[in-house]
């Protein structure tokens, strides 16, 4: 006679009385992830090192949302983040320093601030705000970073991008160890029209017809690709120490 194992409960995917924090709400895709988790009823912290943008962010939302300021690459103002915020379920960090050009060329400061965004930053935040995390709903709480394609794609004049997306993959799944029952995941960007290749001009429009002609999924991404990408790293209670790929598998040709 077999038993029935006990099905665990679904968690919603509604965010009603959830405490979210954005790091790198300041950007376009902090902004539509901040847009998006306020919509689905969440109440906002948004981090970030510029406190105008996340004045802007806070002004597109439906909910509540608070604004505190946080420089990646400043342990003590991790900490005052932590002391600022309190108890939260999950944290989403789209903070990225691009360090890129040619190797000759690399500027050491860059590099720091380039790591400080994508490794130190990261294991910071789980030291000073992981001890706060609310575990007690269906899906428990969760630290959502974001890597990129150009770790498993390295390219020339990309090899500080490319060291530090791939050190933030291994780094969740380290902190989905330490930190657990607190899950840890990664979300991995490809080609996004997020708004960063609007500086190409005229150049962008055949730039992403390119990315979309040699792209398995032959389109490139949207924010709303990520958004639901982090919606699910976010809600899904048995998905830790994973990298979520939202590339469209241009990371395979």
């Amino acid at each position: 006679m077999t038993t029935a194992l006990p099905t665990p409960q679904s968690p919603s995917l509604a965010l009603d009385g959830r405490r979210i924090i954005v790091v790198g709400a300041g950007s376009n895709t902090g902004r539509a992830l901040a847009r998006a988790a306020s919509e689905a009823g969440a109440d906002l912290v948004l981090a970030g090192p510029d406190p105008r943008k996340l004045e802007w962010t806070a002004g597109e939302l439906s909910g509540k949302a608070e604004v505190v300021p946080v420089d990646l690459a400043d342990e003590a103002s991790i900490a005052a983040l932590s002391t600022a915020t309190g108890r939260f379920h999950h944290l989403v960090s789209t903070a990225a320093m691009p360090a890129n050009g040619p190797l000759a060329d690399l500027d050491l400061a860059d590099v720091h601030r380039a790591f400080a965004a994508k490794v130190y930053g990261p294991l910071l935040l789980a030291k000073h705000l992981a001890p706060q995390a609310a575990t007690d709903t269906p899906e428990g709480a969760s630290f959502t970073f974001f890597s990129g394609v150009a770790a498993w794609r390295p390219a020339p004049a990309r090899t500080v991008m490319a060291t530090t997306n791939g050190a933030l993959a291994f780094l969740v799944q380290a902190l989905a160890v330490e930190i657990a029952p607190v899950r840890v995941n990664a979300v991995s960007p490809g080609i996004v029209d997020s708004g960063s290749w609007d500086r190409l001009g005229a150049d962008k429009d055949p730039f992403l017809k390119s990315v979309a002609d040699r792209n398995p999924a032959r389109r490139v991404g949207t924010t709303d690709d990520l958004v639901h990408a982090t919606r699910f790293a976010m809600t899904s209670p048995f998905v830790t120490g994973t990298v979520v790929h939202v590339d469209g598998g241009g990371r395979l040709v």
